[in-house]
């Protein structure tokens, strides 16, 4: 095999086409995935651990990719991330009030997404359609815009008493979920939300949430060959080393003939790509 690209991984690139073209970022290398389809490629992992963010050499991988001292420390590594409702910018507690201005303090959408079954998710504006490609969604609707992050988690929140808001993903990569009518979906949702809703429209002020009218849900096809009956997932901290024919691409998912991974799970790990 050929030496393609080396160097600190980081999450796939994609883009929104017919299907999703994707690529693989290997430090400055950026190399087409999808013409690699139905070929055998190997992937090493060096034993080298660089944090995504400051790029000091790191035994262990915290957060998908940062080393211990900036987990400890960068905003975008705050459990407030995950539980978005409980962001604490207006408390002046931020860790870096700079960055929660220019990633918190934006616009976001709340949607609807069909990645193994029917969740409820949150995004910056900025990553639709991104953020649905990540998770695997072949079908989503962007349902309500809001003005900050703590908004559209107080939304999730109430959303998620009716409709999951987490994916499946061995579901997600067993093959495409069953077809929904995404529009039905919302209103449906909507209607058994209206009377939260309009607390919150009380609370946060009656322009800061928008119910978006006349948007269509979006179809979203993956470069997949084949899909496997059974997930097994590879981890390069127990194997350092994948030779395998690549089947397909799903999400931030490599899959091949004798398993998946979650590429971005090992962000900032010095991965060689051959084929």
């Amino acid at each position: 095999m050929k030496t393609v690209a080396e160097g600190t991984l980081r999450k796939m690139k994609s883009r929104l086409e017919q299907p999703v073209s994707y690529k693989i970022s290997l430090g400055c290398n950026e190399v087409p995935l999808n013409p690699l389809i139905k070929k055998r490629i190997k992937l090493e992992f060096s034993g080298n651990i660089f944090c995504v963010n400051c790029g000091r050499k790191s035994k262990k991988s915290f957060n998908q990719g940062y080393c211990y001292p900036c987990f400890q420390k960068l905003a975008q590594c705050d459990s407030c991330i995950i539980h978005p409702e409980k962001c604490h910018f207006d408390e002046g507690t931020c860790r870096e009030p700079a960055w929660g201005e220019k990633y918190c303090m934006q616009d976001h959408i709340v949607y609807l997404a069909n990645s193994s079954s029917l969740k409820v998710g949150i995004t910056r504006a900025t990553q639709i359609p991104t953020r649905w490609i990540d998770q695997g969604a072949t079908q989503a609707l962007a349902i309500i815009r809001v003005r900050t992050r703590l908004q559209s988690g107080t939304l999730e929140v109430v959303f998620k008493q009716h409709v999951a808001d987490k994916t499946n993903w061995r579901d997600m990569l067993k093959g495409d979920a069953e077809s929904l009518d995404m529009l039905a979906e919302s209103k449906l949702l909507l209607a058994k939300c209206e009377s939260e809703i309009k607390e919150l429209e009380d609370r946060f002020g009656f322009f800061a949430i928008s119910v978006l009218n006349g948007v269509e849900p979006i179809d979203i096809n993956y470069p997949v060959e084949e899909y496997p009956d059974k997930v097994t997932s590879f981890n390069f901290d127990k194997d350092p080393k994948i030779e395998a024919k690549l089947l397909g691409i799903k999400g931030q998912y490599l899959i091949f003939d004798s398993g998946v991974i979650n590429l971005r799970r090992f962000s900032g790990y010095e991965i060689k790509l051959s084929h």
